[in-house]
């Protein structure tokens, strides 16, 4: 693969912190203790990345003595080879990941708050430590009265509200396994995920608020409790008001009828189940990933309380559903005592102003938000550093898909030049970021800043030969706590070895195009399975919507390269056009751009204007099973359409690969 535009002359530094910052880090204080207590003379990070990844059993176990993980009973050692798939960490170890998001500490008294809500119709509330504490207990009391015991799953249809919140943290404290997914997904989408669980107890809103509806689903929680028979029992929380549904309890009833119940914590063995995590289902069943209770402890004690660099007196923002991982990953701010504000509605509503005024209203220290987001911002020429006080913010966030250069600049120029770009990448496998940002590395435009702690990431060649400076398959060379305890109904472990074993034995194939820079720094390219193949040269989708995507005339785009093992084909670039613009006013322009900022072989032989990107339910643009429809295979076997938040924008593509075969 061609050496990208990244390598050569460093691009502008956006962000450098300062020495006084950097002194005042948790990051530098782990350093520190490192050196005193450990004897590791570590002064920079980057020593510290690399010795987080030689040593392995080193790192891990410091990480938990620094964090004070609250083992049960003593792990044997920290990881007993290093071997993937079956890495063994901690064997011997029990914990709890729920009793260290709800144990005392700095920022967690009683009266500390805990968790602010706000729902985009204005209804709010907040919990202290102390009140989350006692709802927690009384929910646990409740579960284990409907006979959830430990290895039972308890699954939720339920949005980004304390009562979820709530929900997992009882299930985790009894050792039951969490699943969840957005109110807004369809019934077969929920049921492809929560019939392979064969949940005990089903949590359950009776709507949900979204771009200023209301919308009520107590039928389709009907619908699901008919497809799950294994169920003890369904609890309805009263979200919107929209009424009562025969056969569920009661939420409010249910906490209130355990109130005062004692709050205790099931010890459990290191990698016992603590949630199920869904890949999309585009192309079939969706995978269910399990994490353990101890990876998620240790990478959530390391992402938040290191990388992130939040603690008591912050406040964590991440704009997100229960069915998007990053949920998940919002909610380990309470293990480093970080208040959490949780949002509930659309990002847009009434304005795309509305999370921004938010998170001056609450002094949001962290903001996070997915890269469409900011690409929005930016073409609305939203400027919230000056129409808001933001001098509480220190970090911005952003991941789903590559942060483009143009949405790093708007960043620092419309929200703060003070503030730090965290772009991250990693995934619903892993339930973590493997590369992104430290509080005590440089942001340079365009680039990720740097692997994260205990990810051995790097490039790899077709043949498995490293690569620096140029584009290849990211990997993972070493095993992480995070990695999946193993995929649901997968006895033998062949599909999880097959996800991402099968290209290079013993190595974690992740399944993106990453650029590592002579500065340690990367690049993210796109998926590797839709690269963009033209007369050998191959790109990364990601460059390509970089640049049309820059376009304030275009909303949005999808780039399919339709070449196969048969020859070259076409690339087709699907264009939804901003309101008012014409196809033949932008499209010179496009040529012209992408010819000298790609190359003339990425110039698309089609422009087609189409209403809607297809994209997966949490966001992601449909481009492998778009490719398979215009290559002529069946629709209903290149994608499930249940997948899909707007199913109807895929017969535009099926109409065209028709077309094409006629």
């Amino acid at each position: 693969m061609t050496s990208s535009t990244h390598t050569g002359q460093p691009p502008e530094l956006l962000w450098n912190p300062a020495p006084e910052h950097v002194a005042g880090t948790r990051i530098a204080e782990f350093g520190e203790w490192l050196r005193t207590e450990r004897g590791h003379d570590l002064p920079d990070y980057r020593a510290l990345w690399n010795w987080s990844v030689s040593d392995l059993t080193g790192f891990w176990g410091a990480l938990a003595d620094f964090f004070d993980v609250a083992f049960h009973d003593r792990p044997d050692q920290v990881l007993e080879a290093e071997v993937m798939p079956g890495a063994r960490w901690f064997p011997g170890a029990t914990l709890n990941y729920a009793e260290h998001a709800l144990r005392g500490g700095p920022g967690k008294a009683d009266d500390d708050v805990a968790v602010v809500f706000a729902r985009e119709d204005g209804h709010g509330s907040e919990l202290t430590f102390g009140e989350l504490r006692s709802r927690v207990a009384a929910m646990r009391a409740a579960f284990a009265e409907l006979g959830v015991r430990r290895g039972d799953r308890v699954a939720a249809l339920a949005p980004n509200c304390p009562e979820t919140l709530i929900a997992f943290l009882a299930a985790a404290s009894l050792g039951a396994t969490w699943s969840s997914c957005s109110p807004d997904f369809g019934v077969r989408a929920v049921a492809d995920r929560f019939v392979q669980i064969e949940p005990t107890v089903f949590v359950a809103v009776d709507g949900y608020v979204y771009g200023g509806r209301t919308f009520d689903i107590r039928s389709t929680v009907d619908e699901l409790r008919a497809e799950l028979p294994g169920l003890a029992g369904t609890v309805l929380v009263d979200y919107v008001g929209a009424g009562e549904l025969a056969g569920t309890h009661d939420w409010s009833a249910l906490l209130e009828r355990h109130r005062g119940a004692e709050l205790a914590f099931d010890p459990v063995p290191f990698d016992h189940p603590l949630w199920v995590l869904y890949s999309s289902g585009t192309t079939g069943l969706p995978k269910g990933i399990v994490h353990g209770h101890g990876g998620m402890v240790l990478e959530q004690f390391k992402m938040i309380g290191l990388h992130a660099d939040l603690g008591p007196g912050d406040t964590f923002f991440w704009f997100t559903t229960t069915g998007w991982m990053m949920w998940n990953f919002l909610l380990g701010g309470l293990l480093t005592g970080t208040r959490l504000l949780l949002f509930d509605g659309s990002p847009g509503h009434p304005s795309l102003d509305a999370l921004w005024e938010l998170a001056a209203r609450h002094r949001v220290t962290y903001f996070g938000t997915s890269a469409p987001f900011i690409q929005s911002c930016l073409k609305k020429e939203l400027r919230p550093g000056d129409a808001h006080d933001l001098s509480a913010l220190r970090t911005v966030g952003s991941t789903g898909s590559p942060l483009s250069t143009d949405g790093f600049r708007w960043i620092a120029d419309a929200v703060g030049a003070d503030v730090q770009i965290a772009s991250v990448s990693g995934g619903t496998d892993l339930c973590t970021a493997i590369v992104g940002a430290a509080p005590t590395v440089p942001v340079w435009l365009g680039e990720i800043s740097c692997p994260m702690l205990g990810a051995s990431v790097r490039s790899y060649s077709e043949d498995g030969a490293e690569l620096r400076g140029e584009v290849g398959e990211l990997v993972l060379t070493k095993p992480m706590p995070t990695m999946p305890v193993f995929f649901w109904n997968d006895p033998d472990g062949s599909r999880l070895h097959e996800a991402y074993f099968d290209t290079y034995p013993g190595i974690w194939r992740h399944g993106d195009w990453i650029e590592v820079t002579d500065r340690g720094t990367l690049v993210i390219h796109g998926r590797s399975d839709s690269t963009l193949n033209r007369g050998g040269i191959r790109m990364g989708t990601a460059e390509f919507y970089r640049v049309v995507e820059a376009f304030d005339e275009v909303a949005d785009s999808l780039v399919i390269d339709t070449s196969g093992a048969t020859g070259e084909g076409e690339l087709l670039c699907f264009l939804v056009l901003a309101a008012g613009a014409r196809l033949e006013d932008v499209e010179p322009e496009l040529k012209k751009r992408l010819r000298e900022q790609l190359s003339p072989r990425h110039v698309p032989n089609r422009f087609l204007p189409i209403d809607e990107i297809p994209q997966t339910l949490n966001g992601k643009k449909l481009e492998v099973p778009v490719k398979k429809i215009l290559a002529g295979a069946d629709p209903e076997r290149a994608v499930s359409r249940d997948a899909l938040r707007n199913p109807a924008a895929l017969n535009p593509f099926v109409q065209l690969a028709k077309g094409s075969q006629d």
